[in-house]
């Protein structure tokens, strides 16, 4: 997994197959990143843009404003954008990044839909690698993610693009998995398990760490929620090692703040 190259084609793979069946690898079900049930919103503007795939629910903690650019890494369907783009209203924008082509391509279906349903047209979808951010230095309120960073196969630089493209003041948002012990050498080669938001987890204090490292304050945890071995949720991959992973992931909820 230590190759960037391939780390990135494993995650567009396995995510561009859930992109076409339109449904996340657990169907209506438990999400694969960790919760007995995923983040689902009743009254979601765009329900197709739900596929199960949450780990957390990064807008929830009142830190999005009207007027605000908010920005969303990994933005799959659009679930989060679509809902960011709704609170910050026809003043703000709210704009999604992807790497996977077809997921790109489903977003912005439900783009038109977001319209139809709403009136507003104040969100975007960009391809690129959360890595290289495709936006301008200090030109965002907010960014969000849910259960997209522990993909990446560099997590710190993540935070420092991060950085690079808030504003002063500006907040990190985001809903992820981390470890809370080491997991085996099987499990931490295993292809499935990276797709699935386990095998490419950093530990917590580590997770944290690079955070800070990259230049952020006020890093608060606001959500922790451990992993079970009921999340496994029917994938042959993931239930054949749930005893193993029993406790040793957490979803988390991050706040931290550019200085």
């Amino acid at each position: 997994m230590n190759d960037s190259r391939k780390t990135h084609e494993l995650v567009q793979k396995a995510y561009g197959d859930i992109a076409r069946k339109q449904s996340s690898c657990c169907g209506p079900g438990p999400s694969c990143c960790g919760k007995s049930q995923p983040y689902t919103v009743p009254d979601h503007p765009v329900p197709e843009a739900e596929l199960g795939l949450s780990c957390g629910n990064p807008l929830a903690f009142g830190y999005v404003n009207q007027g605000d650019v908010v920005l969303d890494l990994g933005s799959g369907a659009g679930k989060d954008v679509f809902l960011a783009a709704q609170k910050v209203g026809e003043a703000g924008r709210a704009i999604g990044v992807d790497m996977t082509p077809e997921m790109l391509e489903l977003a912005r279906k439900n783009a038109v839909k977001f319209f139809v349903n709403t009136g507003l047209a104040n969100v975007e979808f960009r391809q690129g690698h959360i890595e290289r951010l495709p936006v301008e230095d200090a030109s965002v309120d907010l960014v969000i993610s849910n259960c997209v960073i522990n993909l990446s196969p560099d997590k710190p630089q993540v935070f420092r693009e991060v950085y690079r493209a808030l504003k002063s003041g500006g907040r990190m948002i985001v809903s992820d998995i981390v470890l809370n012990r080491p997991l085996s050498e099987a499990s931490r080669t295993d292809a499935a398990l990276y797709a699935a938001c386990i095998a490419g987890a950093l530990p917590r204090d580590q997770y944290l760490g690079a955070i800070r490292q990259a230049g952020f304050g006020k890093v608060q945890v606001l959500s922790d929620q451990a992993y079970k071995s009921s999340n496994a949720c029917g994938d042959p991959a993931v239930s054949g090692s749930a005893g193993a992973l029993e406790g040793a992931a957490a979803s988390i909820t991050v706040l931290a703040v550019k200085r």
